[in-house]
């Protein structure tokens, strides 16, 4: 029997929107899983048949401890391995600013998924533009404790240029949502400056055409 953790009251904004959007009894493959708790909010509240897919060891054991199928893996290397159609949701998560091609992962998400969803953090938001502004330095994001030679995200995009890069390649925007930095999310079409200029994050749900 899997083991659960006690309370998921503490459950981040962003995941409580995602598991919103998950239908119940979904296959879901999560990539960038951390320690599981997404992964285990779905498992627990949706009855998904999760999967799980994580480059750091550390989070690999601490989803295993959950119960959690969850494998070490590398995004940019190994989602070409999955079947076409595999999974009704997948789910990348604050992760795409780090994949180091990012257009043909989101290819490969709608390759293996019916859906994708995904959530990035938004680098137009008012708050980065002011500290360039006023600082003349690279702003680092809320979600991001390193500096701007030793962060992971190296393709930073905001709301504006996902959406963007969505409608060139053809890919669904079924909803969005923008959220600002006291974790209020706004659903938004995707379009207009407004969402890129206050939302601090934003998540998508996106099918195929």
């Amino acid at each position: 029997m899997k083991t659960k953790t006690d309370s998921t009251s503490s459950i981040r904004g962003d995941f409580r929107l995602i598991a919103d959007i998950v239908q119940p009894g979904s296959r879901v493959l999560d990539i960038g899983c951390s320690d599981g708790t997404l992964l285990e909010l779905l498992e627990k509240e949706k009855n998904v048949d999760g999967k799980g897919i994580e480059i750091s060891p550390e989070g690999v054991n601490a989803s295993v401890r959950r119960g959690l199928s969850v494998i070490q893996g590398d995004a940019n290397t190994d989602l070409y391995d999955y079947p076409s159609d595999a999974f009704d949701y997948v789910i990348l998560g604050q992760t795409l600013p780090a994949i180091h091609h990012p257009r043909e992962i989101l290819l490969e998400l709608l390759r293996i998924g019916t859906h994708a969803i995904v959530s990035i953090p938004n680098a137009g938001y008012w708050r980065y533009r002011l500290h360039l502004l006023i600082q003349g330095r690279i702003p680092i994001q809320e979600s991001d404790d390193t500096t701007w030679w030793s962060t992971a995200n190296i393709h930073p995009c905001t709301i504006r240029d996902f959406v963007n890069l969505c409608k060139k390649d053809g890919h669904l925007i079924l909803s969005g949502f923008q959220i600002n930095s006291r974790g209020r999310a706004v659903k938004f079409l995707g379009t207009g400056s407004l969402a890129n200029l206050f939302g601090a994050q934003a998540i998508f749900l996106l099918s195929r055409k």
